[in-house]
């Protein structure tokens, strides 16, 4: 599979979204990434479901929903109408996670899980065949333009061999830090969805950033 590529909106100009959703829409960005922040699992208060319903209604790419929040079941049906194709929990929110897994699948959404820095990828054994996509944060959760945690292509590896088998069709996605300069590393460790932010809106061509990090070739991933 070609790797996907995930602009954090987080990263945009709020004062212009529109016009940014629609840099992203011209772009060969593959999926809109949208952290959801409660300011209680993460120090930090993001998007709610106006801001989400108004990036849904010029999207023209999937809405890739990282829920950033204590207890996420309460609000999965409202993610799902607000736009979500991709809802993210994160195991260290998530007191039934199997539980939580197959509400969102039921809704028709991918369903995904984040793990924070310290977790490590075996505590997703047991549930490894009924996730879709599991999100390494590869800073700590909360805030963008942090520096990127070099154990993080270490998880990547451990959760590839975690997940052959098992759960072939595992989509791991790399959420933090991510720009040119690890991309190609992040791809070679078993990486297939890479979240930018600031090294996409920080850009003087922020589309031709995408572009770059969306054509890496398979030649060099393999070199």
């Amino acid at each position: 599979m070609n790797h996907l590529i995930a602009p954090s909106v987080l990263a945009a100009d709020f004062a212009n979204l529109q016009k940014d959703i629609e840099m992203i829409n011209s772009s060969t960005a593959d999926w809109f990434h949208i952290d959801i922040m409660d300011g209680v699992f993460v120090p930090n208060i993001s998007f709610g479901f106006p801001v989400l319903q108004a990036i849904n209604k010029h999207a023209k790419k999937p809405l890739d929903v990282h829920l950033m929040i204590v207890d996420p079941d309460r609000y999965l049906e409202q993610f799902k109408d607000a736009g979500a194709a991709n809802i993210t929990v994160h195991y260290e929110a998530c007191t039934h996670l199997h539980r939580t897994l197959q509400a969102i699948k039921a809704l028709g959404c991918r369903a995904g899980v984040a793990i924070n820095p310290h977790t490590p990828v075996s505590v997703l054994s047991d549930i490894i065949e009924d996730v879709d996509l599991v999100c390494l944060m590869s800073v700590n959760p909360g805030f963008g333009g942090q520096k990127f945690i070099e154990n993080t292509y270490k998880k990547i590896k451990d959760l590839r061999i975690l997940a052959a088998g098992r759960n072939d069709s595992l989509l791991i996605e790399i959420d933090g830090g991510v720009g040119n300069n690890n991309a190609l590393a992040l791809l070679n460790a078993g990486a297939d969805v890479l979240v930018a932010g600031n090294a996409v809106f920080a850009a003087t061509d922020p589309v031709q950033v995408i572009s770059s990090l969306k054509n890496i070739s398979a030649e060099l991933q393999n070199a």
